[in-house]
């Protein structure tokens, strides 16, 4: 998810570089953090050793950090305030989900995906920019130039308004269950674009989590007798499955552009946010079905905003998580919220216990969970 694409932390305790590049690739995957949590970093893992590649980026996380300042050593009050932060990044991520879903479940809306989007990167650079300000000064910004980040805040737009349209057409058991092919695939394209391997069990671990998205895709998708049960369109499954392409490309393209522009994740995404704004509204009028604003019931416009304050607080709270938290207490904190989305997620649809996209449920996200603990233990070896 992940400052998501500009997450650092000021926090109790100080992260190892190991722990940065895990937590700087988390923090790149996703804008609203419902999905930054699965994804490891790759590049660490190539033919059972750290290659230059590695040294370079770990070079620029620690110069990332001392940007940041020096975290202070561990203390009571930072294990709380860590808490806090977590909650509230929790809580904020479940918000957002559902609250998205029932802004795309009104007909008037569903179709003004760039609109929506547009908002949510001003949203996210107005923060960046406030925390950029010598008043707070939780990092120093830096200039590119427009050239420099076209690419990326393309992908970036596509990274958010594909799984925004899958939202939209799908349920959100199966929008959450989906993403989890995000590890997988970022997996993938790291092994063709930079011939990085992961151990052999990890790839085992990986095979369940795909055939259980595959199965909660085909049932999830069957169409049902009862109005009340809430499926997945043809159309969600495309949606969603074409934006865990683009939010994998996405993941992996930024950690080329940190290398390359000798930047760090925050520093990035306020140079590419307001560009990803300003390039959407150009095709907003041609893409976009506006409604009519006047007729936009008062509730709806509060949950457009209440959105983005969600987007804002998972940033914010990512923020400060990142510092407190090591891989471990961030990977379950990514498996919680992805349980918790899909439980609750299941209870709306209005399925029964014993629907058997369920199995699918179980399977995938059992299996993102074995591969978690395996990457987890293979760092661990490799570190010492």
């Amino acid at each position: 998810m992940t400052f998501p694409h500009s997450h650092n932390g000021l926090g109790a305790s100080a992260p190892s570089s190991r722990s940065n590049s895990r937590a700087e690739n988390e923090r790149n995957s996703s804008y609203d953090g419902t999905d930054d949590d699965e994804v490891f970093s790759f590049n660490n893992v190539k033919d059972g050793g750290l290659g230059r590649r590695d040294e370079d980026e770990e070079a620029l996380l620690e110069k990332d950090m001392a940007d940041h300042h020096a975290p202070e050593p561990p203390s009571q009050t930072g294990i709380v305030w860590a808490s806090f932060w977590i909650v509230v990044n929790t809580l904020a991520t479940i918000g957002i989900v559902f609250t998205n879903k029932a802004i795309f479940s009104d007909p008037s809306l569903k179709l003004a995906q760039l609109t929506f989007a547009a908002f949510h990167f001003f949203m996210t650079w107005l923060l960046l920019y406030t925390l950029s300000r010598p008043r707070f000064a939780y990092f120093v910004p830096r200039r590119t130039t427009v050239r420099e980040v076209i690419p990326l805040s393309i992908a970036m737009s596509l990274n958010v308004i594909l799984p925004n349209l899958s939202l939209a057409f799908s349920s959100i058991t199966f929008y959450q269950v989906a993403r989890i092919l995000l590890t997988p695939t970022v997996a993938t394209m790291d092994f063709f674009l930079y011939h990085t391997t992961l151990p052999s069990n990890a790839i085992v671990a990986l095979i369940p989590a795909c055939v259980g998205v595959g199965v909660v895709s085909y049932y999830d998708s069957l169409p049902t007798e009862d109005a009340n049960v809430k499926i997945t369109s043809s159309m969600g499954v495309i949606f969603a499955f074409s934006g865990i392409f683009a939010s994998s490309l996405y993941t992996v393209w930024i950690k080329s552009y940190q290398r390359k522009l000798q930047i760090s994740s925050m520093q990035l995404l306020l140079n590419q946010a307001p560009v990803s704004a300003f390039l959407l509204l150009y095709v907003i009028p041609f893409v976009d079905t506006f409604p009519t604003w006047s007729q936009v019931p008062l509730n709806r416009w509060l949950m457009i905003l209440m959105s983005g304050m969600f987007a804002a607080l998972i940033n914010l709270s990512q923020f400060f998580i990142i510092g407190q938290t090591g891989p471990v207490s961030s990977t379950v904190v990514g498996h919680l919220k992805t349980c918790l989305i899909v439980t609750l997620g299941w209870v709306t649809s209005g399925r029964s216990v014993g629907d058997k996209s369920i199995v699918g449920v179980f399977v995938a996200v059992g299996g993102i969970i074995s591969y978690s603990v395996v990457m987890l233990q293979y760092t661990a070896r490799v570190s010492k």
